[in-house]
């Protein structure tokens, strides 16, 4: 009973995060699938591990090379790695634990909600980071800060040239910059307003255009 007790609870823990925090907001499915197989297999292993003499550090080795693997596997994003190492750390938790106690219940709820959070769209939700390529070589990194920021109409935290083309005259720029509030992107582009309008913009939520997404 205890053993299907900490299997259900590894299942639905792993089962919010992968298919109701995860899918919803990141839309892949093979990594949701994957977060899923990972997460069942650490869950099996370590329960085979707490069974015998084994020491805790082969466990927490496993741990360490299951993730070497997937993550060398295929290039994927820093917060979908968070997602897979809390898939790896639920099942250790369900498997080491042998038990559905008080203490794996705390800290699956725990490792399921921190992501939920801080993974939520509300968290630092203008913050944005792109790869430019400038059609123009710029030596100087502080003309390339100028370029990306009239291009962008923000200013921009960091700059950071990735390359540097003087036979194709371009250059790769890594850019990180907050996206400025809906009304300051209007007046940059219609001009002076209203007082009295522009009060009402600044208070209505912010929304962010399809013309500052991310290219992925």
């Amino acid at each position: 009973m205890d053993l299907l007790s900490i299997i259900a609870l590894d299942l639905v823990a792993i089962a919010v995060l992968a298919f109701a925090v995860y899918y919803p907001r990141h839309r892949r499915r093979d990594l949701a699938v994957a977060f899923v197989g990972v997460n069942v297999g650490v869950l099996a292993v370590s329960m085979v591990l707490a069974d015998t003499t084994v020491s805790a550090g082969l466990g927490l080795g496993l741990f360490g090379v299951l993730s070497i693997i997937r993550l060398r596997s295929r290039e994927i994003e820093q917060s979908e790695i968070a997602y897979y190492l809390a898939a790896l750390a639920l099942g250790l938790i369900a498997g080491l634990s042998g038990s559905a106690t008080w203490t794996a219940l705390a800290l699956s709820t725990l490792i399921v909600g921190v992501i939920a959070i801080v993974d939520s769209p509300a968290v630092l939700r203008r913050s944005r980071e792109q790869t430019l390529v400038l059609d123009r070589a710029y030596p100087d990194e502080n003309d390339a800060r100028e370029a990306v920021e009239e291009t962008l109409g923000t200013a921009v935290q960091r700059v950071t040239v990735r390359n540097l083309d003087l036979v194709s005259d371009t250059t790769t720029v890594n850019v990180r910059y907050t996206l400025p509030r809906r009304s300051a992107r209007r007046r940059t582009t219609r001009g002076p307003a209203d007082p009295a309008t522009e009060a009402d913009r600044d208070s209505a939520p912010d929304t962010v255009s399809h013309t500052w997404q991310v290219t992925r």
